[in-house]
């Protein structure tokens, strides 16, 4: 198979690949970050540097058990993967297969990392069980609802329209893992991002295709759903690691996004059109790429630190919003109200007779530019502090 490539594009950064026992370093830290290792996942996996990647996507090999050709109905063939690489003896040659590279996996994440693995129902629900057979804590599944799936031809089954994710932390005891919550939600009209994703397959211009015309790889995945695995689950300058190249759609959208990544990748012609993919992108203006600080992540400030810190002082008088109800500000970090003592949380819950309150937003002061919620006041304190 002949890849096609452009003289227009020859002024390109290259992107290294490697062949199997020559690991390209371009950082000095002993991690191959934006390079190809050309050669068995698992093998390339042992070389790579134990808690030294922040996300794995994996696009595995689907096992797919398919019976003889299949034909639409004006019999033409369906160009479905029949490649050598899909193809296993067994199931059980499947699951050996698949513990061998997800505990490599596992020993290359970061205690904070997370692994997402793609798959049909020919394969992740057999995924799923070696995932948490090995430690893995299963945080989402999610469903890729394609916007143009392949038709069911027979018509004896319903069409195959999706394909699911699995999102899973290193172990149960990861907690700092990177989720951009606010952000995903801002990006939805303020409603919470759901699990269900609805994207097109890869198709058009997107789509690789060999000298011949034809597509060059058989499951390329789009674009956009890889842009919003590493949006939602990575910041800029993290290491992305895809055990299963293909043609590079994780590097591509790594590179255009300010990511990091290393693809390993067994077939050469796959590594091959890869490279010159990724050297044709051109990465988003860092300045766009900007993510705040997460409120959770944001460190805790007493609502004494503002009274020591001079920005309210005692015997200011605090309100909600609609002026229903009023407290006092005292000495040592509590308000009163109603002749009862507590912190502004206990008190802002207790006037409403509630049992949880957020007093950061609940009550609010006169400032310069009227009634402000007390939590601008903890805002400057952070700024402050951060400067």
């Amino acid at each position: 198979m002949r890849i096609v490539r452009s003289a227009a594009n020859s002024h390109k950064p290259r992107i290294p690949v490697s062949r199997t026992g020559e690991v390209t370093d371009r950082t000095g830290s002993g991690i191959p970050v934006d390079s190809i290792l050309v050669g068995d996942c698992v093998t390339e996996l042992a070389r790579l540097p134990t808690h030294s990647v922040d996300l794995v996507f994996a696009d595995p090999p689907y096992n797919l058990q398919l019976a003889g050709s299949l034909s639409r109905p004006d019999q033409s063939v369906v160009d479905a993967v029949d490649d050598a690489w899909d193809q296993f003896e067994s199931f059980e040659a499947y699951d050996r297969f698949t513990r061998a590279w997800l505990a490599e996996c596992r020993r290359v994440l970061k205690p904070n990392g997370t692994l997402f693995v793609i798959g049909s129902y020919h394969n992740i629900f057999r995924v799923g069980t070696a995932l948490q057979d090995l430690g893995f804590w299963i945080l989402n599944d999610i469903v890729w609802r394609k916007a143009n799936p392949m038709p069911n031809f027979r018509g004896r089954r319903f069409t195959n329209a999706h394909e699911t994710l699995i999102w899973a932390a290193r172990d149960q005891n990861a907690r700092k893992y990177t989720f951009h919550y606010e952000a995903l939600k801002a990006g939805n009209e303020d409603l919470q991002a759901r699990s269900d994703w609805y994207l097109p397959l890869c198709t058009g211009a997107e789509r690789l295709k060999d000298g011949a015309g034809d597509k060059l790889h058989p499951t390329q995945k789009p674009e956009s759903l890889l842009a919003r695995v590493l949006l939602s689950t990575t910041n800029p300058g993290d290491i992305v690691l895809d055990p299963f190249f293909g043609t590079g759609t994780t590097g591509a959208v790594a590179r255009k996004l300010g990511r990091h990544f290393i693809g390993l990748e067994r077939e050469e012609t796959y590594a091959e059109a890869a490279r010159a993919r990724i050297a044709n992108v051109e990465p988003v203006s860092p300045d766009l790429l900007f993510q705040p600080t997460a409120k959770r992540e944001e460190p805790r400030v007493a609502f004494a630190s503002l009274i020591d810190g001079g920005y309210i002082a005692p015997g200011t008088a605090l309100t909600d919003a609609k002026k229903r109800h009023s407290a006092i500000v005292r000495p040592d970090g509590q308000i009163v109200a109603n002749g009862i003592v507590g912190s502004i949380h206990k008190i802002g819950a207790l006037v409403q007779g509630l049992p949880a309150c957020n007093g950061w937003t609940f009550w609010h002061f006169g400032g310069a530019k009227g009634l402000e919620p007390i939590d601008a006041l903890r805002a400057a304190y952070r700024a402050r502090e951060a400067a």
